[in-house]
């Protein structure tokens, strides 16, 4: 009985991390690049069930098997591409990936699923590449975004919303020159920037993009901000080239790869779970309640 508990507990937590992760999602449906976190269950291993002391039998007679419970092993993003919605506005960068990669083993094109997921047949999964802007925190960390809704500062510094200096190709902070408005200046589709100086085209930076070949050893900090624990076994490099299949778009922001009525339901199956959980452990407690207090008095 006391093992029932224990199954329902571990379901009620799951679900509350699955409610909350959800929550987290539909809370940033309006906020510009940011990706689906998506709540990964697994089952605790199940348990042979045998009868033992069987004097006809020898050997122990199988039952069969019983389950453990479930818990919430890890929330993983969705890079999936959002929907570049448009602004007008020349600080507003948007970014439009559909990365390709190469069988190392055939030389051609893997052919990536809808999630941007690829399984060989040796159950193997790759991940398509992803393209992220590169940006300083406040601990001068390189960290990676998907928000192109950026600002300067009386200091010339092109800032993310969240403050974080925007790098360059070049790898350092990008710095405007006294007296530029960043409303005079555009971009071309792997990130160059350039505005007029009396009548000549002058090249200010080029946007650090970041390509990933492997996402998913990114780690989300919260504000749709990455970062790589080892930017080697990620595969980052920093820098569009025109061939990348990437490219960035002025006067563009991506939104949010939500899927709002998916998280809908999401949120409703999570809170019936819960709730089907809650009436198991109340129907134990009662059973324990009558066994002390009833069948323990005779």
């Amino acid at each position: 009985m006391l093992r029932g508990l224990y199954t329902a507990a571990s379901g009620m937590i799951t679900q509350q991390r699955r409610h909350d992760t959800v929550t987290q999602n539909i809370a940033n449906i309006n906020t510009p690049g940011y990706k689906q976190v998506n709540s990964i269950s697994h089952s605790f291993p199940d348990m042979l069930i045998s009868l033992v002391g069987d004097k006809e039998s020898a050997s122990p007679h199988r039952i069969g098997k019983l389950s453990t419970g479930v818990f919430a092993e890890e929330s993983l993003p969705s890079y999936l591409q959002g929907d570049l919605r448009e602004t007008g506005k020349a600080n507003n960068f948007g970014l439009a990936s559909s990365l390709s990669l190469n069988d190392p083993a055939t030389g051609l094109p893997i052919p990536f699923d809808a999630s941007g997921k690829y399984v060989s047949e040796d159950g193997e999964v790759t991940y398509r590449p992803e393209a992220f802007f590169s940006v300083l925190d406040n601990n001068d960390q390189v960290r990676y975004t998907r928000d192109g809704n950026f600002t300067v500062n009386a200091a010339g510094e092109l800032l993310t919303s969240q403050g974080q200096r925007v790098l360059g190709a070049n790898g350092n902070p990008i710095v405007f020159p006294a007296g530029l408005s960043i409303d005079q200046v555009q971009s071309d589709s792997v990130g160059n920037l350039v505005y007029n100086n009396n009548g000549v085209p002058t090249a200010l930076a080029q946007l650090g993009v970041a390509v990933i070949n492997r996402p998913q050893e990114l780690v989300r900090e919260g504000n749709g901000v990455y970062r790589a624990q080892d930017p080697e076994v990620a595969d980052v490099r920093i820098g569009l080239q025109p061939l990348d299949g990437a490219e960035v778009r002025q006067g563009f922001l991506e939104s949010s790869n939500v899927d709002t009525a998916q998280a809908m339901v999401d949120l409703l199956a999570a809170q019936r779970a819960y709730e089907s959980n809650q009436k198991i452990i109340q129907y134990y407690d009662k059973s324990l309640d009558r066994a002390v207090n009833d069948i323990g008095r005779i």
